[in-house]
This record gives structure tokens, C-alpha cells and sequence, in this order.
């Protein structure tokens, strides 16, 4: 019997064993383990059972076995508790693209061709020039759709024109990207594809997606942390604190929000657990 459950848009869709088994390995699930915790879920499952439920399910059989992978299996929702405002994830992104050698503006006012522009942030490598704009929605029901890229390449296209004039920049790449937290339509994937603008979610596009850059620099958002609160992260947040890895680095942090000897162990723990990779790079 085919059990149907309920996305967070509301859709209803047939329940596929093989995508949990696909997310809990990717977090780091052996296949035994992914499968036993799988089989359980399975086995419960009832018609109508939202993916919300689910998750749960899955995230805290992970936690028994490792806060780590509890952690990185956390990551969609972990990026959805960088708000309630778009800033954090501003930084959180501007920080991906700084690990990836690219120098980075935050929250700049640019000349455009005919007007001004706030632009979330601006990143430049050799001979590419980016202007990014960061999408970022509180709900996982929320989308993109094809409004918003045609919005953004406007508004680059008039700052394209104005940096074109600057001397050395004529001859430079210049792109607009939209980097968002939830999902693009397929409109929003087609208008841009032909206008030549970039567009980011969490696994789209495949091989440059969020989640593959945040694999490939360990850089972890600080709310995959299951040793800390939601209060706890939202005191660190407001200090403009996004990163696992700069909590790791600095446990003075952890201290300025009162925690204790105690639990300051358990969160470095957990963070250099779910950080190693970022920090195997650091020591080389």
C-alpha cells in the first residue's frame, strides 16, 4: 500500500523510502544505520503524515547515534533559524564565498547606470565580478518564483552597465545571483538559464549548489548545533556570529553568553565534530 504524505507546500506526494535513505546517508548515516532508522519510519509512517513529521523522526533517531550528523542532517532547517531577518544569511553566504578566495562587500549602496542600488553582496575573484542578492524565507513552503530573477537582472544589468566603465573592468565577467534557502519554480530556472543569471539554492544547481559548497568548505551554519538552544543561537546571531567554525575557534563567544565550563565542552564537541573537515584544511 502506497502511504501519501504532505509536503510543506501543502502538496500531497507518495512516500519514497529511497530519498530518506538518500538524506540520512548524505549526513553521514552508515548504510546500516540509515536503513535501520529508515525501516522504523517506515514502518510507522500513516497517510497524511507531514515531511515535517518525518524529519523529526529522523533527526532525532540521528541524534541518539551522533550529535555530528544529527547536525549536518539539520542543515536545510539550520539555515531557515539564520533569521527572523535576511542579514544573517547575508553573512553566512558572504562567509562561503570568503572561503572560496572571493573578496566580499556586505550590504553596500551601488551606482547604477540610472539609479542606486542596496546590493546583499558583492564578490570578486581574478577576472569574475558578482552582484548577489540573498532570498531568504522563513517557511519551507515558500518559493521563488519568476519574478524575482527578472527583478534581479534588471537591477544588475544597471549596475553591469556602470561598472563596465570602470577602468580594467571592461573586459571582466560580470554576473547577477540569486541565492535563496528554499527552491526556485521551473519558471524561475528557465527565465534565468536564458538570461545568464545564476541562480543558488540549497541543491540546485547540481555540483554548485548551496549545500555543495557548504560541504566542500565545512563551513557549517552555527544552528546545525544541537548542544545549543534556540535562544542560545539567536544571542549569538544578534552578535553577527553565523559560523560553527567561529564558535569553535572562539569558545569566548560561548562565554559571553553565559554558558557554563560544562556545556561550553559539550558544544566545542559537538562543533569540532561537525567542523572537521574545515578545520583538517585550517592545519595544512
Amino acid at each position: 500500500m502506497t502511504i501519501t504524505i504532505t509536503k510543506a507546500t501543502g502538496e500531497k506526494e507518495p512516500f519514497e523510502k529511497s530519498k530518506l535513505l538518500r538524506s540520512l546517508t548524505r549526513a553521514g548515516a552508515t548504510d546500516i544505520l540509515a536503513e535501520k532508522i529508515a525501516s522504523e519510519i517506515s514502518n510507522g509512517l500513516r497517510t497524511g503524515m507531514s515531511t515535517k513529521q518525518i524529519y523529526k523522526k529522523a533527526h532525532d533517531a540521528l541524534r541518539k547515534a551522533s550529535r555530528p550528523m544529527a547536525g549536518r542532517y539539520h542543515l536545510k532547517n539550520g539555515i531557515m533559524e539564520l533569521g527572523p531577518s535576511g542579514f544573517p544569511f547575508e553573512l553566512y553566504v558572504s562567509e562561503i564565498l570568503k572561503q572560496k578566495n572571493f573578496e566580499v562587500q556586505v550590504g553596500r549602496i551601488v551606482e547604477g547606470h540610472c539609479v542606486n542600488h542596496e546590493v546583499d553582496v558583492i564578490a570578486q575573484k581574478d577576472d569574475r565580478h558578482f552582484m548577489i542578492e540573498c532570498k531568504y524565507h522563513n517557511s519551507l513552503g515558500m518559493v521563488c518564483d519568476v519574478k524575482i530573477p527578472l527583478y534581479i537582472q534588471a537591477r544588475f544589468q544597471d549596475v553591469e552597465a556602470r561598472w563596465k566603465l570602470i577602468p580594467g573592468h571592461g573586459e571582466k565577467f560580470h554576473q547577477g545571483w540569486v541565492v535563496t534557502n528554499t527552491r526556485f519554480t521551473a519558471d524561475a530556472i528557465k527565465y534565468a538559464t536564458c538570461s545568464g543569471l545564476n541562480l543558488v539554492s540549497l541543491d540546485f544547481p547540481q555540483g554548485g549548489s548551496l549545500r555543495d559548497m557548504i560541504e566542500e568548505t565545512g563551513l557549517y551554519p552555527l544552528t546545525c548545533l544541537t548542544t545549543l538552544t534556540q535562544q542560545e543561537k539567536k544571542s549569538l546571531l544578534e552578535k553577527k556570529i553565523v559560523l560553527c567554525r567561529d564558535v569553535c575557534h572562539n569558545p569566548v563567544y560561548l562565554r559571553q553568553i553565559n554558558l557554563p565550563a560544562s556545556r561550553i565542552k559539550e558544544v566545542l564537541e559537538e562543533g569540532h565534530q561537525l567542523c572537521h573537515k574545515l578545520i583538517q584544511h585550517d592545519q595544512h
